[in-house]
């Protein structure tokens, strides 16, 4: 009796390590554990010398399994001309957050909103159409193909294989499209609005499969189109990878320390959470209540701090490899997470919040209530959400923090909590859709 052949997977991804931060970790954790499961994957991706990645993160690069075929292609986009002419690394978002005020942040993000639809970053599909062509006229076959966005040009990839080979197509979109929070700030034209939203719904429309990591972008995308049923869109959220939690857990004997991971900037207001931490250090001196920051964090949030008079007892640590930024969560009291007050945040559910459930420590969610992560936290028994204004509540929840720390300040949650979120899990749950 011949053996099965695994089922073979093509995950085409822009952001691939070298490449660091969230864009990467889905497909990369995807990947590594896709063989376990009898699924041979392999990648295509850009160059990282001609890539423009916002952040590095070389130790990702562990993760990739031997033998998986890597293949990396050229591209084109316009990137190098933006540092020029700015002095800029390449931007978040599409140029999201960069001056409202400079002339030339101005001109890049009106160029970036109606001259690269869907995004800058559409200069490498023909690349990387070009190598899947190659291996399919080498005689290759593939089960599936997943295509992995932002950028959402990659989804426009996976369109063109559908149409010329009629390959299955599970389009994975980590985050919404048109109805992305900063959508707004990218000046389109009507035009341009018109050719991005028709892309969106092609792709929602032709795709077999559409993963989404939350159940409120389901609602967003299945809203698009009469065509698309709400079985074509699956929910398979992000999640953490057993692997990153083998060390234990260490919390401080000496400060109730909250950490927050990641990027962070006004948008999303934990002004009155640092507040009521001030207010929790004057009614509780014998608890040192510290916090710390790690990763990139903008210069309003820092003036928060300074505001609300916590400077001293606030570290910001700049942005660090994926291994020790899962290192600074196992050293932590409690954890912080916020989500950006921007329209249609209920569906926002960012992948670290998988990581802070592995860590088994509490978590402030600052962010509105009734969203998908809202839910998840209470699910798992690790917290709630803290809506934006509720100075109340949050000082409430931090006295109760500081009176239990007092008690034992080891606050750590009972393991096995977020089990169902395992890395190992998910691909599972991807594996099943591979083969109609």
């Amino acid at each position: 009796m011949s053996a099965v052949r695994p089922l073979r997977l093509l995950v085409i991804t822009y952001y691939w390590p070298p490449s660091g931060g969230a864009g990467v970790q889905r497909s990369l954790k995807f990947v590594k554990h896709l063989p376990q499961v009898g699924v041979e994957p392999t990648v295509i991706t850009v160059d990282p010398h001609q890539g423009a990645y916002p952040v590095l993160d070389e130790s990702l690069a562990a993760d990739v399994p031997a033998g998986v075929r890597v293949i990396r292609t050229s591209t084109f986009e316009p990137f190098d001309s933006y540092k020029k002419l700015t002095g800029k690394q390449v931007p978040y978002g599409g140029f999201v957050g960069e001056s409202k005020t400079s002339l030339v942040g101005r001109l890049f993000k009106f160029v970036r909103g109606n001259l690269f639809i869907p995004d800058a970053r559409r200069g490498w599909n023909r690349y990387a159409l070009r190598a899947v062509a190659q291996l399919l006229e080498a005689g290759e076959q593939f089960d599936a193909v997943l295509t992995s966005s932002p950028p959402h040009s990659t989804q426009l990839i996976g369109l063109e294989l559908k149409r010329r080979y009629g390959l299955r197509w599970l389009a994975d979109m980590r985050d919404p499209w048109t109805d992305i929070y900063y959508y707004k700030e990218l000046n389109h034209t009507p035009v341009a609005r018109w050719l991005d939203a028709r892309y969106e719904r092609h792709v929602l429309e032709q795709a077999d499969a559409i993963l989404v990591t939350s159940p409120n972008t389901k609602r967003l995308f299945q809203h698009k189109s009469a065509q698309i049923g709400a079985e074509a869109i699956h929910v398979l959220p992000n999640g953490y990878d057993e692997d990153d939690f083998r060390l234990p857990s260490q919390p401080p004997h000496n400060a109730l320390l909250i950490t927050h991971t990641g990027t962070i900037s006004e948008t999303y207001h934990i002004e009155q959470l640092l507040r009521a931490c001030a207010e929790c250090l004057r009614r509780h001196p014998a608890v040192p209540l510290r916090l710390r920051f790690v990763g990139k964090v903008s210069e309003g949030v820092q003036r928060q701090v300074q505001a609300a008079g916590l400077a001293q007892q606030t570290e910001f640590v700049p942005f660090v490899p994926h291994d020790e930024s899962v290192g600074y969560l196992l050293r932590a009291t409690v954890l912080l997470m916020a989500i950006p007050d921007v329209a249609n945040n209920l569906g926002i559910l960012p992948g670290k919040v998988f990581e802070y459930l592995a860590a088994n420590k509490p978590i402030l969610c600052v962010g509105p209530t009734g969203s998908d992560a809202d839910t998840l936290l209470q699910a798992c028994g690790a917290g709630h959400a803290l809506p934006y204004d509720n100075y109340d509540m949050m000082l409430t929840r931090l006295e109760a923090l500081a009176v239990q720390w007092q008690r034992n300040p080891n606050l750590d949650l009972p393991a096995g909590r977020a089990t169902a979120y395992s890395r190992r899990a998910l691909t599972r749950q991807l594996a099943a859709l591979i083969k109609p």
